[in-house]
């Protein structure tokens, strides 16, 4: 295989992957802030300002979870 074939194949295959990856990424932060408006409190400030450890976890593993279901749904 020569360099022009095998660039030929990673050039498409590398903007491919770097595309998905800032798609997931948007639609991530995209779900963070959505879920940070939909909770009763500022998210960011208890976590932050007051050190919320336990609210930490809870939105560490639903960070997790989203981004599991980007990550499924973007590789197919």
């Amino acid at each position: 295989m020569t360099l022009t074939m095998l660039l030929n194949s990673l050039i498409p295959n590398l903007v491919t992957s770097v595309a998905f990856s800032v798609i997931g990424i948007a639609v991530f932060v995209v779900g963070f802030f959505v879920i940070d408006k939909l909770t009763p409190y500022d998210l960011w400030r208890e976590l932050i300002e007051k050190r919320n450890t336990a609210l930490a976890i809870v939105v560490g593993c639903g960070c997790l979870g989203v981004a599991l279901i980007i990550a499924a749904c973007l590789h197919g």
